[in-house]
């Protein structure tokens, strides 16, 4: 084995062993547990040049090394397998993830599971409207003067909006209303849905022209709206568990509830088409998650995602079983999104 080659498994080593057991790695110890087939007085010269090299530190005098972000990133880089799920963990994707009997259930299960999975914090954004489709619309009156509009998407989000109307519109107008919307609406999305709602018009006059244009008014700027301001946390607690190595907590707590703060990391950090991005530390550009690491993934269809979902724990975390985990949900939560 080369040098290089070499020290790079002494980097693996380090990470893998200070992972599992939050203590510094010494020599000796890595030259007992990996079988590098090289005597720990090489280890140490290895670890000697990863030192200088940025990759790994020494906590104290006398005490073995940790990795640093550096070398969490050279480790996570050079990844050539990730640590598949178990078929027990898959099964209990699925069938905990088809249990959901709505959208909202649907995201907070994927929330739930994840952070049960990884044992950190788990976040998941909302759908966007932008990029769904219109499945279903209705009207329903509440009042002579206000109409109740719920607007169902390919995705199954449920948005509601209410309009006044002038009292002496007839309900069996608004059934026009609503079947003319239905026609024209369904399976459109922004900016096409606009489009051909306004080419329509010209099939309703007085009262009823201007409901229709009111409704069109608000259901485009529903659709327009940045309604990806919306997410789920999950596993906050888990930060507190033992073993965790996080210094400052509150920087973390505060930076987690910064939603529009968490929503901008997710879209800038997140690749299209179910690939995983890893942020280690100081990457995410946050101060108070610098002693983090955040792994994340877009869910949608294999030509355009609908959100991101993610995970957010110490920089020395199980960098393979976190992608894993966060691979895996992103999946099944776009093939029951999908259906």
């Amino acid at each position: 084995m080369q040098a290089d080659q070499r020290r790079l498994e002494v980097l693996r080593a380090i990470v893998e062993d200070y992972v599992s057991t939050r203590e510094p790695v010494g020599s000796k110890l890595i030259a007992e547990r990996h079988g590098l087939g090289v005597s720990p007085a090489t280890i140490r010269n290895d670890m000697a040049a990863l030192e200088d090299a940025g990759l790994i530190a020494q906590p104290h005098t006398s005490a073995g090394r940790i990795p640093t972000d550096l070398g969490y990133r050279v480790f996570v880089d050079r990844l050539s397998d990730v640590k598949p799920l178990s078929s027990a963990e898959r099964n209990a994707i699925k069938t905990f993830l088809d249990r959901a009997v709505d959208l909202d259930d649907v995201v907070h299960r994927a929330g739930r599971l994840l952070a049960q999975i990884t044992g950190q914090v788990a976040v998941v954004q909302y759908p966007s409207l932008r990029k769904s489709t219109v499945r279903h619309l209705e009207l329903v009156r509440l009042h002579p003067s206000r109409v109740l509009m719920v607007v169902i998407t390919d995705t199954g989000r449920v948005e509601q909006r209410h309009l006044d109307i002038d009292p002496t519109v007839t309900d069996e107008a608004l059934v026009t209303l609503r079947a003319t919307l239905n026609d024209t609406a369904v399976g459109q999305r922004q900016p096409h849905v606009g489009e051909r709602l306004r080419a329509a018009a010209h099939l309703f006059s007085g009262d009823s022209f201007d409901v229709y244009s009111q409704l069109v008014d608000l259901l485009t700027a529903t659709l327009d709206e940045e309604n990806e301001d919306r997410l789920v946390l999950a596993g906050t607690s888990n930060l507190t568990r033992n073993g965790v190595v996080i210094t400052q907590l509150r920087p973390v707590l505060e930076a987690l509830e910064e939603q529009v703060v968490l929503l901008k990391l997710l879209s800038e950090i997140a690749d299209d088409h179910g690939a995983v991005t890893v942020r280690i530390g100081r990457e995410t550009r946050l101060d108070g998650l610098r002693e983090t690491s955040v792994i994340t993934s877009h869910y949608g269809s294999s030509t355009e995602s609908l959100g991101a979902l993610g995970s957010i724990g110490p920089t020395g975390m199980d960098y393979p079983g976190t992608i894993a985990a966060v691979r895996a949900v992103a999946r099944y939560l776009s093939r029951i999104l999908s259906h």
